[in-house]
């Protein structure tokens, strides 16, 4: 076996891909964290951004895709805004994410988990795309710190005047409050 996989044409040759999968509406920290340590357990990441038509969300989906590519830039230290190589931020309309996955050749989703809630409710969901097409999941603990956090609670109490700041990117923070308050 080399540092890209083995050579025996098995399908894990080459790069180990990984897809970290969500809403991200809004990206928050506990997004950004599970998302950089992903990044160190493989060689490429794509955070994939999923679209549901029948939600109409805070944020339109290439918004959040450009959100999350600033916060993760932000996070990494990268002036220009850029993202390495190996890190990449996709925008998935529709269809089952085993597909999106196997038509990118990722050999596994990860999800950041922040409680023994979280893991009731993705666990099923990671076995059926096992089930379905052999892809694992890898499930990262939340950093404490964000055990709290989620997208829905962060919109909730912003949108009661509440201080969410440490909670979402700093670039975030004030594109959701003035989207919150019907200025964006």
């Amino acid at each position: 076996m080399t540092q890209d996989g083995p050579q025996d044409g098995s399908p894990h040759a080459g790069p180990r891909r990984a897809v970290c999968p969500g809403s991200f509406d809004p990206v928050t920290n506990g997004h950004v964290d599970v998302v950089r340590r992903a990044s160190a357990l493989f060689d490429e990441v794509v955070v994939a951004v999923l679209s549901n038509p029948a939600k109409q969300g805070t944020f339109a989906p290439a918004e959040r895709v450009d959100l999350i590519v600033a916060s993760l830039a932000a996070d990494l230290g990268r002036a220009d805004g850029s993202l390495p190589a190996g890190l990449t931020v996709a925008l998935v309309d529709g269809g089952l994410l085993v597909d999106y996955c196997r038509r990118i050749g990722a050999v596994a989703v990860v999800k950041g988990l922040r409680s023994g809630t979280d893991f009731a409710y993705e666990l099923p969901m990671a076995l059926m795309n096992r089930h379905l097409t052999g892809l694992e999941t890898v499930f990262l603990p939340g950093d404490p710190r964000f055990e709290h956090v989620s997208s829905s609670l962060v919109k909730e109490v912003a949108s009661h005047g509440g201080d969410v700041t440490g909670l979402v990117p700093d670039v975030v923070l004030p594109r959701l409050l003035d989207r919150l308050a019907g200025r964006g």
